[in-house]
């Protein structure tokens, strides 16, 4: 029985998005057009639009929509913007931002992952994919307008904070006291602050574990 994707997507936009606060046209817009099945394991594809983290393969798996429905609706996109991605992965998240900024760095540091993102963006020629430790960020694309941490960390580093234009916006899921929140936050004259704005599970990205305190 072939599946039918585009109700699938219609579904996720009306169970998933709207009724979990992502009320930003252009992202539901974005992720009611780009094909979320394609950027999953064939074996993967009738579950891509489910409620869950998608496996990817070496211990990967794709951000559920709600949580990055939820944090670009919050990042506030402009058609202006220079973004980066950050655990891009396949490169679903990289897609639906460039529907909506002007151009995008996706950033993934497992080279199978970065490869596949490379070979389903290849027609899009406002995303850069580049490999290295997520937890770095990309200097070489910085200052950017926007940064979208797409999954769970335990911190936000300095690192990717200082890659942030003046006035730049940040999203990301962040593990606090076990329960992972959506934080958003902003670069403003030289400092960053971020707050909470909703509780969300989320996929887990490598390299962002707090370090352990010593203990006798």
């Amino acid at each position: 029985m072939s599946l039918d994707f585009q109700m699938m997507r219609e579904a996720m936009v009306e169970s998933q998005l709207r009724t979990t606060g992502v009320d930003d046209m252009r992202v539901i817009r974005a992720m009611a057009t780009v094909p979320r099945e394609d950027f999953v394991p064939e074996e993967r594809r009738r579950v891509a639009y489910a409620e869950m983290a998608v496996p990817l393969g070496e211990g990967r798996r794709m951000n559920l929509p709600m949580a990055t429905g939820r944090m670009l609706a919050e990042l506030g996109l402009r058609d202006d913007d220079h973004v980066l991605v950050i655990g891009a992965a396949t490169g679903y998240s990289a897609a639906i931002c460039a529907r909506i900024a002007k151009s995008v760095v996706a950033l993934e540091e497992d080279a199978g992952l970065a490869a596949r993102a490379r070979e389903l963006l290849a027609g899009t020629d406002t995303i850069e994919v580049v490999e290295g430790p997520l937890d770095q960020g990309w200097s070489d694309g910085a200052p950017y307008d926007a940064i979208l941490i797409d999954g769970m960390v335990e911190t936000i580093p300095e690192a990717v904070t200082e890659q942030l234009a003046d006035g730049g916006r940040l999203t990301a899921a962040v593990l606090e006291n076990g329960v992972s929140r959506l934080f958003f936050g902003r670069r403003e004259g030289g400092a960053f602050g971020a707050a909470s704005f909703a509780d969300s599970l989320a996929s887990t990205l490598p390299g962002f574990e707090q370090p352990k305190a010593f203990t006798f």
